[in-house]
């Protein structure tokens, strides 16, 4: 036996083990995890790009026609490849999160014993993902020559958008988790990005899903903008889409872990039956 089968004959090492116990949501990291500085700057980088093809991709719509709907047939299509690119590449570093609600979530599920970022992280990813989506928001604003910080005054406080932000945010993160639950993470930047696309044409609110995102739409006052009066209901409702989110994910997911269980217990009994009896004494 050569020194690499026998590697692989003895399973992971407690690096890897370490480093499966982290796994992000969207796409699990290499096995010798990133430095924290690489992660975070990772989910800055990441959203800053996500937001600068959203503001950017709107701005060019409007510029080259007047008509509302192919505006956002432009704006959508660039978000869906914008993102997909975005998790592919930069997934295997941080998890490709981009979100402050997913970053929560998949806290919170780690502290109950699953896989996910710690607190330290979260403390790290969420303030890099707010200034990315701000930073990008400018940037966006400076290629086109629009003013670098000029407050949105596109009013989106209504209640039928507020809902549709809940059902938005919430099937994200039932796809994100659904996805991880079922060990089908390699699909995240196809299946994320379309969901995306087409959330944005299902949803009354064209699916923000970020806290983020809609913090950083907030300084451009361009088609993708949205008025910093609206931003505390959106981000609320984001907040609730997400709960909404993680408890469709126990719901719906609840019969596959009690299989898994049956499965073991079957397993033990066979394994038990097995064994001859130990004669009477």
């Amino acid at each position: 036996m050569t020194a690499i089968e026998a590697a692989e004959a003895a399973g992971p090492t407690e690096p890897a083990r370490a480093a499966e116990s982290a796994t992000a949501v969207i796409v699990p990291p290499p096995p010798q995890a990133s430095p924290l500085i690489a992660r975070a700057a990772a989910e800055l980088i990441g959203t800053a790009a996500l937001v600068a093809v959203v503001v950017g991709s709107g701005i060019q719509a409007t510029d080259l026609t007047k008509d509302v709907g192919i505006q956002l047939l432009a704006n959508s299509t660039a978000t869906v490849f914008g993102l997909g690119v975005l998790i592919l590449l930069l997934g295997p570093v941080s998890g490709a999160h981009f979100n402050p609600v997913v970053t929560l979530a998949e806290w919170w599920t780690a502290r109950r014993g699953g896989a996910g970022v710690t607190l330290r992280e979260a403390a790290a990813y969420v303030p890099a993902q707010i200034a990315g989506a701000i930073a990008g928001a400018i940037l966006a604003d400076a290629m086109f020559g629009e003013p670098l910080v000029k407050w949105s005054t596109h009013d989106r406080s209504a209640g039928n958008l507020l809902l549709g932000e809940v059902v938005a945010t919430a099937g994200l993160i039932l796809l994100i988790f659904g996805l991880a639950r079922t060990d089908r993470l390699r699909f995240a930047p196809v299946a994320v990005a379309s969901y995306i696309g087409a959330a944005y044409w299902f949803t009354s609110s064209t699916s923000f899903a970020n806290p983020a995102v809609t913090v950083g739409r907030a300084f451009t006052d361009t088609f993708a903008g949205i008025a910093p009066g609206s931003v505390p209901g959106f981000v609320g409702m984001q907040i609730v889409g997400a709960v909404a989110g993680l408890a469709l994910v126990a719901l719906v997911f609840m019969r596959g872990a009690e299989r898994g269980v049956e499965r073991e217990a079957e397993h033990r009994g066979v394994s038990e039956a097995a064994v001859p009896a130990r004669p009477a004494e």
